[in-house]
């Protein structure tokens, strides 16, 4: 486990989040550190955001509610394979350009589990997180001008698709700015 949770008032949200193993995340970054060098979007880097798949989101979580299901449900996990291997945007007002990991049963059926711990627990899904909807996705640039949405794209596909690793731990996160509250490294220490 990792970090403590402190209550913060100024708190915009809750995200659970996937995170990569080091050599995935490095090569993503490449991406990311281009697109900041050319000053197309800096905002995931201002809020001190990590690489990541967000896999549920809500303004109101109870933290210390979730830490022993993350315990629990990341003793049962092994290290995801992920293959990044194509690149989107999300039709929000946000200008999110993300890279998608190729949707498989492990990454669905690891989405799945999760969603029914939490709802066993009794916690509210939105619409948009639920098994039949979510959306995989890493963002990689957000807020991004439209008239430089061209550009983006260009130095996502630069990037030589599919990128290839694994999904490693599993986060609650504050946000923005951005704060890990607490994380498990995927393990399968628990037997089933």
């Amino acid at each position: 486990m990792v970090g403590n949770y402190r209550p913060n008032a100024m708190s915009q949200g809750y995200a659970i989040e996937l995170y990569f193993d080091p050599a995935l995340e490095n090569q993503v970054l490449k991406a990311w550190n281009v697109l900041a060098r050319r000053q197309i979007s800096t905002q995931l880097i201002e809020i001190e955001s990590r690489l990541h798949i967000t896999l549920f989101s809500s303004p109101l979580i109870e933290p210390a509610k979730l830490k022993n299901i993350f315990k629990s449900f990341a003793g049962k996990q092994e290290p995801l394979p992920l293959s990044f291997s194509s690149i989107g945007s999300l039709p929000n007002d946000k200008n999110v350009l993300f890279l998608a990991p190729t949707s498989t049963l492990s990454l669905l059926q690891f989405h799945s589990q999760l969603f029914d711990a939490l709802k066993k627990e009794g916690i509210e899904i939105g619409e948009e997180y639920r098994p039949d909807s979510w959306i995989p996705h890493c963002p990689i640039a957000q807020e991004v001008p439209m008239i430089r949405m061209g550009e983006a794209f260009s130095v996502l596909r630069d990037l030589k698709l599919p990128v290839t690793g694994y999904a490693m731990v599993i986060g609650l996160v504050e946000f923005s700015p951005v704060r890990e509250l607490f994380s498990f490294v995927l393990t399968n220490t628990i037997e089933a």
